[in-house]
């Protein structure tokens, strides 16, 4: 059998922002008709190593269009992932690993991708379909927490959904900040770095937060009326991004409500401290606003979060995508297994 292996640069070239999010948007709605299937991931920590590993594996059924962007037929997926903390400092990726590509009916793998890459453009892809459907149509100043991977890519990736006048990046080192707002391509915005994270989000429209913090980035009392937060980049327990008040206070939206109960901190943190009763919280997955099965944002004045945790599917359709167009540009390396 061949399999085509797509590198970090293969998956960027073959992966663009505006039609991951397209794919993104397919396949939530997909998953909230009941046409995808994935458990939540399993995490592995052994004691004494420098990082995690995470296993993600999913299955999609045959598209109800035959769609040819993603091939049509049924397709099951594996992403397994390393979360190493310590990468940054040696100018890697903290998410490390692959994502293997099966034929559904035979099960034969047909592609293996850097997960690096596929986790960095996808993730920023589904913040841009949570963005266009809960922030206010007139929302024009966006704050961005954390200069990283995820910084990066959501800069890039928000590009569009909003006419974002001002942009404002925060980090805790400044050059940081400072060197992510100098490179940002956001045509008619204003991007800089701010001194604080409060500075970054007072009076901001939009905010997104994209650290690995295990203490509050964000406050509740900075954020102004009918504000939309993504939270994105806690994804354990023991971290947590945002404060008890946010969660509390905001119309919560997700990807997957098992994601968030299992594995969002500071959601766990407000049940227990009885800030919010549990699941009854979750307003909706995206996925079913996508489909029209439940509301989005009521009011303008209302507060809402999307908590995005990343699931399978996300990676399947990211995948799919990003093979096809490979194919068609002759990118990737094709190997006999």
């Amino acid at each position: 059998m061949r399999v085509l292996m797509l590198s970090h640069r293969d998956v960027v070239a073959a992966l663009p922002p505006r039609a991951c999010a397209e794919a993104m948007a397919a396949v939530l709605t997909a998953r909230a008709r009941g046409e995808t299937y994935h458990p939540l991931r399993t995490v592995m920590r052994p004691p004494g190593a420098a990082g995690l590993m995470g296993l993600m594996p999913s299955w999609r059924g045959a598209m109800r269009d035959g769609s040819a962007q993603a091939g049509g037929g049924a397709a099951f997926a594996l992403k397994a992932i390393c979360i190493m903390p310590g990468n940054p400092a040696r100018g890697l990726d903290a998410h490390q690993g692959t994502v293997t590509l099966f034929d559904g009916e035979t099960g034969v793998p047909t592609a293996i991708l850097d997960a690096s890459a596929v986790t960095e453009i996808r993730t920023a892809a589904v913040t841009a379909v949570a963005t266009g459907l809960l922030a206010r149509a007139d929302a024009r100043t966006l704050a961005i927490l954390g200069a990283g991977v995820q910084g990066r890519a959501h800069l890039t990736s928000l590009a569009g959904v909003r006419d974002f006048e001002r942009v404002r990046v925060y980090a805790p080192t400044r050059a940081h900040a400072q060197a992510l707002a100098e490179q940002a391509a956001m045509p008619g915005a204003q991007v800089s770095a701010a001194d604080t994270a409060e500075a970054a989000v007072r009076g901001a429209d939009v905010v997104v937060a994209a650290t690995s913090s295990r203490e509050p980035v964000l406050a509740h009392a900075w954020l102004k009326p009918g504000a939309h937060v993504n939270a994105v980049g806690a994804s354990t327990p023991q971290a947590r991004e945002i404060d008890t008040a946010t969660v509390a206070a905001s119309a919560l939206f997700c990807d997957s409500r098992e994601s968030v109960q299992h594995e969002a901190g500071e959601f766990q943190l407000a049940v227990r401290e009885g800030a919010i009763t549990g699941e009854e919280h979750i307003r909706a997955e995206i996925g079913e606003v996508l489909a029209g099965s439940a509301p989005g944002r009521r009011d303008d004045a209302e507060l809402t979060l999307f908590r995005s945790l990343g699931i399978g599917v996300e990676d399947l359709a990211a995948a799919e995508i990003a093979v096809a167009a490979a194919r068609e540009r002759g990118l990737g390396t094709e190997v006999e297994l």
